[in-house]
């Protein structure tokens, strides 16, 4: 039987890890992530192209700018207040603050610095700003049943700290 290789419709699983410019690990997820490639929209475009083609236990590596992948820092989601102004919960680094704009819509924001008696919350993705490099090993590679075409693969991608996904 000939190897199962990466293509449209082959339900994927995949584990990963992402690195900074610097070689640092940025986010390491050892459960597979599965999607079914080419239907889900699990993935950056960049890395979906570089996996076609592979077959299980092969590596690939992708780096993304911040404009291929998590954005530029969008300086408007930057919020710096007297500390305080901000509830006592809320001041330590990394504790998660949920706003509601006008719309009633509600984001998260992270607080990322204290000083001077002064916190800053930020609600851009964590990896905003950031050249990424993706090392993927290929896991999985079969053809996707007729209800993971119908319904899709039901994963949860994403996780409180991290990207949890890749895209």
């Amino acid at each position: 039987m000939p190897e199962e290789r990466i293509g449209a419709k082959k339900f994927v699983e995949l584990t990963y890890q992402i690195s900074d410019k610097k070689g640092g690990i940025l986010e390491r997820v050892d459960i597979p992530i599965k999607y079914i490639h080419g239907v889900d929209d699990a993935l950056f475009p960049q890395v979906e192209k570089a996996l076609v083609g592979c077959a299980v236990g092969d590596k690939v590596k992708v780096t993304l700018s911040p404009q291929e992948g998590f954005g530029e820092v969008d300086r408007s989601l930057l919020f710096t207040d007297d500390i305080n102004n901000v509830p006592e919960q809320f001041r330590k680094i990394g504790a998660v603050v949920e706003m509601q704009d006008e719309h009633g819509e509600v984001k998260k924001f992270v607080v990322s610095k204290m000083r001077n008696g002064k916190l800053t919350v930020d609600g851009n993705h964590p990896l905003a700003g950031k050249t990424i490099t993706f090392d993927i090993t290929v896991v999985n590679v079969r053809n996707a049943s007729a209800d993971e075409l119908t319904y899709g693969v039901t994963q949860n991608f994403s996780t409180e700290n991290s990207t949890g996904t890749l895209h």
